[in-house]
């Protein structure tokens, strides 16, 4: 016998509109990194898991991470759904996983890994302070 799942309509139109790509906290993260004087690539598909942001200067990557789905410690962001929760704890998990291999493949050859989290994102002043930090003062500083 098929046990039938009941589908939230409202929750899964907007689980649908979050894409892989452009989402808010990388735009914010391009627009810092721009401002501050750095060039960057982007999703570049010859390196693990496309980085959102590449630094080939600096041998660098940024990844931008939703707190929700990539797990951030101990975030308000990061809570774990009250449905199915079968499928979101496989799921999460999954994603906590394979950005520890995506991670270390990168460092394997010789990237410096900097995770950037979704909720770092809402306060530009400190995420400029904060990519600074992570390149050095080898951008324009303003």
């Amino acid at each position: 016998m098929v046990e039938s799942i009941q589908i939230d309509p409202k929750r899964s139109a907007n689980m649908a509109r979050i894409g892989p790509k452009d989402t808010s906290p990388e735009l914010a993260v391009r627009r810092s990194l721009h401002r501050l004087g750095y060039r960057f690539r982007l999703h570049r598909p010859d390196l693990p898991g496309k980085p959102d942001i590449t630094l080939p200067r600096f041998q660098t990557v940024i990844l931008v991470h939703g707190c929700f789905w990539h797990r951030h410690p101990g975030c308000r962001f990061a809570y774990m759904p009250k449905s199915r929760v079968d499928f979101w704890k496989a799921k999460l998990e999954g994603n906590a996983a394979r950005d520890q291999k995506v991670r270390q493949a990168l460092e394997d050859r010789g990237w410096k890994v900097f995770v950037v989290w979704e909720c770092e994102t809402e306060r530009t002043d400190e995420l400029k302070r904060r990519l600074r930090r992570m390149l050095g003062s080898r951008g324009r500083m303003k």
